[in-house]
């Protein structure tokens, strides 16, 4: 059984960093796209970021590109979002996504897998 769990989240005033994980196991994810995704209060989950677990291709937001950067560990099952300059418009429940998806990277119900999520707060 795959699980996802995220945690780093917080309470950090604008401009300031944070750095989000999400641990998997439950299998093998070589043929997996692993996503961050968003979603505020009244409004749609949102894609943020994604990345390829096999060949680590990435994927943003046109609103996050340049202040946040998705990784992972291979070894550890283990992917990270490294938020920088954030801003309070970036508050919202982030969640951890897997799935075995194609082009349509941004799309939510195509991920099988979600973490349980982690709150960020950006104060200004």
């Amino acid at each position: 059984q795959v699980q996802l769990v995220e945690s780093g989240g917080g309470l950090v005033q604008a401009g300031g960093s944070l750095k989000l994980s999400c641990a998997a196991s439950g299998r093998t994810f070589n043929s997996y796209t692993f996503g961050w995704f968003r979603q505020a209060p009244g409004k749609e989950r949102e894609f943020v970021a994604v990345i390829r677990w096999s060949g680590g291709s990435t994927y943003y937001r046109d609103s996050v590109r340049g202040r946040f950067t998705i990784s992972r560990d291979n070894a550890k099952n283990t992917m990270y979002l490294q938020m920088n300059s954030l801003k309070p418009e970036d508050t919202a429940v982030y969640y951890c996504a897997a799935g075995r998806v194609g082009t349509s990277v941004a799309t939510p119900v195509l991920y099988d897998y979600w973490g349980q999520g982690t709150q960020v707060t950006v104060s200004s």
